[in-house]
């Protein structure tokens, strides 16, 4: 059978090729793959040892053959032009007066389509701008509206952490996310520390979100009275990571305890404040609103 690859395009478009032919193939090498409706180039990005996870509506295409030297100065031609005709459609798009964002211009590798990838924060009406683009370039063109995430994907760059966007490396797509992430971590509700650079909240908040579950759920909720075999106390704050409750007592003492110090609750929640910190720094709570969106703004 032949081997599967994960081949990446522009953008970091990925999708799944047979190696039909059997060449001999090696990450990031540049492919000639098969495209909808003619060819295409990529690069190779891993070979994938468990094809059971393609369904079989979605059978993938071939890869065609290596990359050449032609094919290479002909992919280098082709990333001149979408510089070109990136900078062209911006001068169309202010003159039919359209209230939209040009991202990105992707050529597919035989010409047969040029893709224009733009955000825009209502419906746009480009019919006529196809039209002029159409006649300027003898070719199929394709505008596509896309979210700010996609944006972010397609432009590159790199997160807070210093590490590259996890859009532009593992992540293969969009889940929802909420401020409610942020609050099950305590972490700050400020926009500036929980969103990336596309504005919206983080991919990563979703990454340790089941571990602070299922550790705060052995626990009583913070601000909870409770007795324990090392005194009796207030939960103040659960430590995650080291699967402990902070306690603290009548005279401002605190200590620690596991799950298992706990004898029983004593009484109703108290008025101890649990909110995140910020920082010092004054939160807009409409910012917040803005970013808490089911659908994280894709």
């Amino acid at each position: 059978m032949a081997e599967l690859y994960l081949v990446e395009f522009k953008g970091s478009r990925k999708e799944y090729f047979f190696n039909t032919y059997h060449h001999s193939l090696k990450p990031d090498d540049h492919v000639i793959t098969q495209a909808e409706q003619g060819e295409d180039i990529g690069w190779i990005n891993t070979l994938i040892e468990d094809g059971d996870e393609i369904a079989s509506a979605n059978r993938p295409r071939s890869i065609l053959r290596p990359a050449g030297d032609e094919d290479m100065a002909r992919f280098r031609e082709l990333k001149e032009n979408e510089i070109t005709y990136k900078g062209e459609i911006i001068g169309l798009v202010k003159k039919h007066g359209l209230t939209m964002k040009i991202v990105d211009v992707e050529c597919q590798f035989d010409g047969n389509k040029i893709t224009f990838y733009f955000t825009a924060d209502h419906r746009v009406d480009f019919r006529a701008l196809v039209r002029d683009l159409a006649s300027r370039y003898r070719t199929r063109i394709e505008l596509r509206q896309i979210g700010v995430r996609d944006e972010a994907r397609r432009i590159g760059g790199y997160g807070i952490c210093g590490r590259q966007q996890c859009c532009n490396s593992h992540i293969k797509e969009f889940v929802p996310i909420s401020t409610s992430h942020a609050r099950e971590q305590d972490l700050p509700l400020n926009p500036s520390k929980i969103s990336g650079n596309c504005g919206r909240l983080l991919c990563c908040l979703r990454y340790e979100n089941e571990l602070y579950q299922s550790a705060k759920a052995r626990f009583p909720s913070p601000g909870t009275a409770i007795r324990t075999t090392k005194g009796d106390g207030v939960i103040e704050r659960i430590d995650v990571f080291n699967e402990e409750a902070i306690i603290v007592t009548e005279d401002r003492l605190t200590f620690r305890v596991a799950p298992g110090d706990i004898k029983e609750k004593v009484g109703q929640r108290q008025s101890v404040s649990v909110t995140p910190p910020t920082n010092g720094e004054e939160v807009d709570p409409s910012q917040l609103d803005d970013l808490d969106e089911t659908t994280n703004g894709q």
